[in-house]
């Protein structure tokens, strides 16, 4: 006798069994703690990258030239970049949660969301000020330039703060997989 997938799927679930079977729990599981592990490690790529920048600004303060602008706004593009790709990871990591660490993903998205819009503006203040670097005297220069940096700290704080939430996130999801059967 031949029995469709369908056919046997119904079948491995019996009518009293209102639950998944446990291997399609244990693959949500799985995924969700991979999708809250992948966020994590893209909000410390984030943080790392925003405090790379905020560093960079930091150490050529008083200096104003194109070259490091150029540097700076290549920093910012860099922490941007990574702040983007932590609210993908985020969002998924959000969407795959179980129900009793959903609350904690969706913080983490609201943190993630947070961080890209703070790494946006210090990226659009670093663009400002290297082309404030050329054109414009140096005291209006070095007022973009400390623009960038309020900026840069202001965006290694948020992705800080996301890279928090997404850690407790993960704690959370891999503390309630456990205790689920």
């Amino acid at each position: 006798m031949l029995l469709s997938a369908p056919a046997m799927a119904a079948e491995s679930t019996a009518p009293s069994q209102s639950s998944a079977p446990s291997g399609v729990a244990s693959s949500a599981k799985a995924a969700a703690i991979r999708a809250a592990h992948e966020a994590e490690s893209a909000a410390h790529e984030a943080a790392e990258a925003a405090r790379l920048a905020a560093r960079q600004g930091q150490a050529t303060a008083g200096k104003v030239s194109r070259s490091i602008a150029e540097g700076i706004r290549r920093a910012a593009q860099k922490a941007a970049e990574a702040a983007t790709r932590l609210e993908a990871k985020a969002s998924a990591s959000s969407g795959r949660a179980l129900e009793e660490t959903r609350e904690a993903a969706r913080t983490t998205e609201a943190e993630s969301k947070k961080a890209t819009a703070a790494t946006r503006d210090a990226l659009a203040k670093a663009d400002d000020s290297l082309q404030r670097a050329t054109r414009t005297s140096k005291e209006e220069a070095e007022k973009a330039a400390h623009a960038t940096r309020d900026a840069l700290d202001t965006a290694a704080a948020a992705t800080s703060a996301a890279a928090r939430s997404a850690k407790e996130a993960v704690k959370r999801t891999v503390e309630a997989a456990r205790h689920k059967i």
